[in-house]
């Protein structure tokens, strides 16, 4: 089997966490993961350009085979959800830039794929995270933990053939 790398992304415009995972001969390991922040202090358009100059330099880094992105979940704050809006349209367009494939997985579908249910909690989310993963402690903030879960609910879904 030969080596495949995946990109998970949780998008937001303050805090757009990412990981990236690694497959190969059936083992999974995290080869980096982070957090692309933007001060609140800059403008909507700013903050944009700099998650898509972040992202744009991790896809050059790793040139993974596929990313993984979290879908809007849309919730009563529409200002919030405009923001992850716009962000997840950059995380596309660098995507799309780079000439890769996209597999988008809301919250409830990344809960089953990593617990088995899908109203499992967040701690219960990072538990997997880092023992899948083999990590020492779970990755902060939140956001981060969350990236690597996308990424690996993209590739329990390669290995069932759903994505």
């Amino acid at each position: 089997m030969s080596r495949r790398v995946f990109l998970g992304v949780d998008p937001g415009n303050a805090r757009c966490g990412w990981g990236v995972v690694a497959e190969e001969d059936g083992v999974l390991s995290a080869l980096e993961f982070g957090c692309l922040s933007t001060p609140a202090t800059l403008g909507r358009a700013e903050r944009l350009v700099r998650i898509h100059h972040g992202l744009s330099g991790i896809l050059e880094r790793h040139a993974p085979d596929e990313v993984a992105v979290e879908q809007l979940f849309f919730n009563r704050n529409v200002t919030s959800a405009m923001a992850v809006g716009e962000a997840r349209g950059v995380v596309l367009l660098a995507c799309a830039q780079h000439g890769l494939s996209v597999g988008e997985y809301t919250p409830s579908q990344v809960k089953e794929a990593l617990t088995g249910s899908g109203r499992a909690s967040k701690e219960e989310l990072r538990i997997v995270v880092v023992m899948t993963l083999g990590l020492e402690r779970p990755p902060r903030p939140d956001d981060v933990s969350d990236a690597l879960a996308i990424a690996l609910t993209h590739v329990f879904h390669r290995q069932l053939g759903l994505a």
